[in-house]
């Protein structure tokens, strides 16, 4: 690296987050808890956009979607090397906001289906736990590339009173974690029990990857979430030179 190029204030943070302005708490392995990470990230509040944005059904030109494209532009501009979001229901916009920008944007885990369903085989479903299952279907699936074809199985927290009344409505200014991990637990046994032939799991929800570990010694079935899609865009966007030996 002999010369380099400047016109930023702020360099080395390759993953871009947009996250929803939010005030429940994001304990470590949550999207929006940077401590998650082994590598620098840099965060980009979506003020404007209401968290209960995903009931919307407004159109490709909505302002919400509107907002997204241009914080995903701020976010390109400071230098980041690809986008991701702290919602898996902003799989919604994928679309649209890959075909504005110029580095990789992945909205959503469940840009991982197809390929999860392609290495498990099609004799077996791709277990999907979200925080409004009543939401994947239809346009919404075919937006990430699940098409009927794709053989998949979906539960979801909508029923789960630490889920809703934490994260999704925020009426709680606490979390008891112990009964978070209790409730993501019951509703992967619940899916799997009822599609035992499950081959994996894939979580939508980006407040549902700290309960991994708890749910995958349950399970036992491999699990993606938002947080393995972006470590392995991390290390698709920074490539590292090979130390060893022979």
């Amino acid at each position: 690296m002999n010369i380099v190029k400047g016109g930023r204030s702020i360099y080395g943070e390759a993953i871009g987050i947009l996250v929803l302005e939010t005030t429940y708490p994001a304990i470590p392995g949550n999207v929006a808890n940077a401590s998650t990470y082994q590598f620098p990230v840099r965060y980009k509040v979506l003020e404007g956009i209401p968290s209960d944005w995903w009931c919307d059904e407004e159109g490709a030109s909505g302002r919400r979607q509107e907002i997204f494209v241009q914080k995903a532009r701020e976010l390109e501009k400071e230098g980041v090397r690809a986008i991701t979001t702290g919602c898996g229901f902003f799989a919604k916009y994928q679309q649209a906001t890959s075909e504005a920008l110029t580095v990789p944007v992945f909205t959503s885990p469940l840009l991982l289906v197809p390929m999860v369903s392609q290495m498990i085989g099609r004799a077996k479903r791709v277990g999907i736990i979200t925080a409004g299952e009543n939401h994947l279907k239809g346009p919404f699936l075919e937006n990430v590339g699940i098409d009927p074809s794709i053989p998949i199985a979906v539960d979801g927290m909508a029923d789960k009173e630490e889920f809703t009344q934490t994260i999704v409505f925020e009426k709680k200014p606490e979390m008891d974690v112990r009964k978070m991990e209790a409730e993501v637990v019951e509703v992967a046994q619940r899916l799997v029990e009822k599609h035992p032939d499950i081959g994996a799991l894939v979580f939508e929800c980006s407040d549902l990857p700290p309960f991994a570990g708890a749910v995958q010694s349950t399970v036992n079935l491999p699990i993606f979430d938002f947080i393995s899609l972006i470590n392995m865009v991390y290390t698709v966007v920074v490539k590292q030179p090979y130390l060893g030996f022979m």
